[in-house]
C-alpha cells in the first residue's frame, strides 16, 4: 500500500495481489466464495530481529501503536477472515499495521 525507493518490484507485486483478491471476489462470490488479502505493516520477527536496533526504534516510533505487530497479530487476523465472523466481508485488503499507513 505505500512504497519504497529501490523496492518498485516489491510493490508492483503486493498490487498484483490485492488485484487479484479483488478479481476472485467478483468472480466467486456468487458461490459463497470469499477473497480477502491481509496486509501486514512492522511484524517483528526473527528477520526483523537481525535488524540495527535503532532502526527498529525508528519503525515503532512512526506507528500509532509504538509498537511492532508480531505474527500472532496477523493470525488473529487470518483467523478472523477465516470465520463466520467475516462472512459479509469478500473483497478487501485487511492492514494489520497499529495504525501505520494512518
Amino acid at each position: 500500500m505505500k512504497g519504497n525507493a529501490g523496492q518498485a518490484n516489491y510493490a508492483a507485486s503486493k498490487a498484483g495481489i490485492i488485484g487479484f483478491t479483488k478479481s476472485v471476489a467478483l468472480e466467486l462470490g456468487s458461490r459463497n466464495i470469499r477473497s480477502n488479502a491481509i496486509a501486514p505493516g512492522f511484524i517483528e520477527t526473527e528477520m526483523t530481529g537481525a535488524l540495527d536496533q535503532k532502526v527498529v526504534e525508528q519503525w515503532r516510533e512512526g506507528i500509532p501503536l509504538k509498537r511492532g505487530g508480531t505474527p500472532t497479530d496477523v493470525a488473529n487476523a487470518c483467523v478472523f477472515l477465516g470465520s463466520d465472523l467475516s462472512s459479509y466481508i469478500t473483497g478487501q485488503t485487511l492492514h494489520v499495521c497499529g495504525g501505520m499507513l494512518t
